[in-house]
C-alpha cells in the first residue's frame, strides 16, 4: 500500500468516524470493574491503591512550557508533548528511595523529593542545587535518567531538555555540581528521551539521547514556522539521536554517526537490554510519526537496524513508550509501545512485541490486541510490575494528550492537516487554530493485571486508580518498603499522582539490590532470571524506561503465595554469571558482584 493511499484512507477514518460520533471527548469504552471499596478489591485482584502525593509531602504540579508566540494558535498541543517526568533514586544512599520530578516552564522549578525513611518526603532540590535549571538560556526540562557514571558510589543526574543538555555531578550526596561543559556535551538538543546503559561493557555508563524537534531550533525565538514533522507516517525531519561514549575522566564523546545511530526520526522513548543473549546490550527506540526501530549491538563496535527482519518498524504508527517485561514467564522480555488511538477515528493500538521463539532471530509478534493491551487511546507512559504479587507481570499505562473543552473535539482539524502535502503539514501555520478544543482529551488510566493466561484485564476504577488526566511519566518504586510496588505518575500542567500500594500478608515477593564492580557500579544491564514453581521471570536492570520514567534500581518479583524459590541466575555486564540457589522470600537481596567466577 502506498503511503498516498494510507493517508487518503486515514482521513476517510477520520471522516467517518468524526460524523458518526462528532462528540469523542471521553467516550472510550472499557470493561474494567468500578464500585468496590479496598477491602473487595484486595480480596477479588490482589491489591488495591490509594492516592497519597498530599498526604506525605509529594504535592508538585507540572507547568506547560510557552514556546513562541508564532505557535500560540496550536500551543496546547505542542505544549503538552512532554515534560512531565518521574524519576527513582536514591541521591544519599540512605536505603530510601527519593524522586525528582521535573517542570517545563521557563522559571519554573525541578523537585527532589527526599523520602525521610517515616513515610513522608522533603524537597530538598533547593538546597541540593537542581531546582532553579529551567531558564531562558538554557531552556526548560523534558526529563531526567539517574547513574554514577564515574562509579564513585553515587547516582548522577542527567538532565535531558528542550534546550542544553544538563550532566550534573552528585558530590556524595551533599549536593550537585554541574559539569555540562566539562563533560563535552552540546550547547542544545530538544530532546524527548535518555537512558544510561554500557553499550560497549567498559564498565563506563554511556549516555543515549534521542532528539525530538531538530537541534537548530529555539522553540522560543523561531526563525521559521517550518518546524512540525512532514509526515503522519514516515517524517524524517525531527531531532538527530546521539550516543555519547564514556571516555573515563569525566568526558564524553559523540559516535553516533560512527555506531550507525544516524536516525532523525521524531524519537520519544528508548530502552536497552540483551535481547539475543550476546552478553551486549541492544537497544529498541520508539518514534511518533513513523515507525519504531530495534538496533542490533555488534559486540560494542556498532549497531545494525534489525530492520523488517525483525517484525518491528514494518507499521508506523506513533511511538510514545519503551517498556520491558517478561509478561509470559518464559525468560523473554517483551516490548511494549504505546501509540495513539480513538475510538471511533483513529484505532492504531498499542503495541506488545513478543518475540516468536528463544533462537535469538528477533522476530517479533505483536500480540497486544490478542492479550488485550492494544487500546488505551492517546497513551503515554507505560510500566510493567508485579502490582497483586502473584508471580505475573501487570502493567499501567497513562493516556490523554490535551484536556481542554470537554465539549469541543480538535480531531476534524486535525485530519485535515494529516492528509495534507508535507510541505503542508511541516509548516505550524498551516495548522487550524485549537481555540481551546480538546485532543483526545480526559482519557483515563489503565491498570491491567495479568492472569497468567496469557490475557490482562482492565481493573484500574475497582483497585482505586480513576485518573482522567494528561498523563506522561510513569516509575514503579517500592516507597514504603512494605513489599508491594507504589506507582507515581507525572501528568501534564498537572499534578504528581502517587498510588500507595496494599496487597495481602498472605503474598510474597522477593527483591534484588545490585552492586557492579568490574561491571558499572550502578549495574546498569544486569539482568536477573528467577526460578520458582514453574516460573522462569527474567528482569533487567534499566537506567531510563518507558516514557520520561526511570523505575526504583531495585529488581522486584512477585511469588505468589505458596511459592518454593530454586534459584536466581545473575547474568552481569561484565560477563560473569552468578547463581544464588534457594535465596529467600520477602527479602532484599544486596548483592555485590563478585570479582572470582562463582
Amino acid at each position: 500500500m502506498t503511503q498516498k493511499r494510507t493517508i487518503r484512507i486515514l482521513i476517510s477514518l477520520l471522516f467517518v468516524g468524526l460524523l458518526a460520533a462528532p462528540m469523542l471527548i471521553n467516550r472510550w469504552s472499557s470493561s474494567e470493574a468500578t464500585g468496590m471499596d479496598a477491602q473487595d478489591a484486595l480480596q477479588r485482584y490482589g491489591f488495591a491503591m490509594n492516592e497519597v502525593s498530599s498526604d506525605v509531602g509529594l504535592s508538585f504540579t507540572h507547568q506547560k512550557p510557552t514556546l513562541d508566540d508564532t505557535l500560540s494558535h496550536i500551543m496546547p498541543e505542542i505544549a503538552s508533548m512532554g515534560g512531565a517526568s518521574v524519576a527513582v533514586v536514591d541521591y544519599n544512599n540512605d536505603g530510601h528511595d527519593d524522586l525528582y520530578v521535573t517542570n517545563s516552564a521557563r522559571g519554573s522549578a525541578n523537585a527532589l523529593f527526599e523520602n525521610q525513611g517515616d513515610g513522608t518526603f522533603t524537597d530538598v532540590a533547593p538546597q541540593m542545587g537542581i531546582a532553579r535549571v529551567n531558564t531562558a538560556e538554557t531552556g526548560v526540562s523534558m526529563g531526567s535518567v539517574w547513574a554514577d557514571y564515574d562509579n564513585d558510589g553515587y547516582e548522577d543526574l542527567f538532565l535531558y531538555k528542550w534546550g542544553q543538555p544538563a550532566l550534573y555531578h552528585n558530590d556524595q550526596g551533599d549536593g550537585f555540581t554541574r559539569v555540562s561543559d566539562q563533560a563535552g556535551l552540546p550547547d542544545w538538543i530538544n530532546a524527548n528521551t535518555a537512558i544510561w546503559f554500557d553499550y560497549n561493557r567498559d564498565g563506563l555508563l554511556d549516555l543515549f539521547v534521542g532528539g525530538f524537534y531538530r537541534e537548530d531550533l529555539n522553540l522560543w525565538d523561531l526563525e521559521t514556522t517550518n518546524v512540525m514533522p512532514e509526515s503522519f507516517e514516515y517524517a524524517n525531519n525531527g531531532g538527530r539521536n546521539y550516543l555519547f561514549k564514556n571516555l573515563g575522566n569525566g568526558r564524553f564523546e559523540d559516535v553516533a554517526a560512527e555506531m550507525g545511530l544516524t536516525s532523525t526520526r521524531w524519537t520519544l522513548a528508548a530502552v536497552a537490554s540483551d535481547l539475543r543473549g550476546t552478553g551486549y546490550p541492544d537497544l529498541f527506540v520508539a518514534n511518533d510519526y513513523g515507525v519504531d526501530e530495534l538496533y542490533l549491538n555488534q559486540q560494542g563496535t556498532s549497531f545494525t537496524a534489525a530492520g523488517e527482519a525483525s517484525n518491528v518498524g514494518f507499521t508506523p504508527k506513533s511511538g510514545m513508550n519503551a517498556s520491558l517485561g517478561d509478561v509470559l514467564n518464559r525468560g523473554q522480555q517483551a516490548i511494549y509501545v504505546s501509540n495513539i488511538s480513538e475510538s471511533g477515528v483513529l484505532m492504531q493500538g498499542n503495541s506488545l512485541w513478543m518475540p516468536r521463539d528463544s533462537s535469538g532471530t528477533l522476530r517479533y509478534q505483536d500480540l497486544a490486541t490478542g492479550m488485550g493491551v492494544s487500546q488505551a487511546g492517546w497513551s503515554y507512559g507505560g510500566q510493567f510490575g508485579d502490582l497483586n504479587n502473584d508471580g505475573w507481570l501487570d502493567l499501567f499505562v497513562v493516556n490523554g494528550y490535551v484536556s481542554d473543552d470537554r465539549n469541543a473535539s480538535y480531531w476534524y482539524d486535525f485530519s485535515k492537516v494529516a492528509g495534507g502535502h508535507k510541505n503542508i503539514i511541516a509548516d505550524a501555520n498551516n495548522w487550524p487554530a485549537m481555540e481551546g478544543r480538546s485532543l483526545s482529551g480526559y482519557q483515563r488510566t489503565r491498570v491491567w493485571i495479568n492472569d497468567g493466561a496469557g490475557s490482562f484485564q482492565n481493573v484500574a476504577g475497582a483497585v482505586g486508580v480513576q485518573s482522567d488526566r494528561d498523563g506522561r511519566g510513569v516509575a514503579l518504586a517500592d516507597l514504603w518498603e512494605q513489599g508491594s510496588l507504589d506507582v507515581i505518575v507525572a501528568n501534564q500542567g498537572g499534578p504528581l499522582e502517587v498510588y500507595r500500594n496494599t496487597v495481602p500478608d498472605s503474598t510474597h515477593w522477593m527483591a534484588f539490590e545490585l552492586t557492579g564492580t568490574e561491571s558499572n557500579r550502578s549495574a546498569i544491564g544486569t539482568m536477573v532470571e528467577l526460578h520458582w514453581d514453574d516460573h522462569r521471570q527474567v528482569q533487567t536492570r534499566t537506567a531510563g524506561s518507558g516514557y520520561s520514567a526511570q523505575n526504583q534500581r531495585r529488581l522486584y518479583f512477585g511469588l505468589g503465595t505458596d511459592a518454593t524459590v530454586e534459584k536466581a541466575v545473575i547474568r552481569w555486564p561484565s560477563g560473569r554469571v552468578q547463581t544464588i540457589k534457594s535465596p529467600d522470600v520477602n527479602t532484599i537481596h544486596r548483592i555485590t558482584e563478585p570479582t572470582t567466577p562463582s
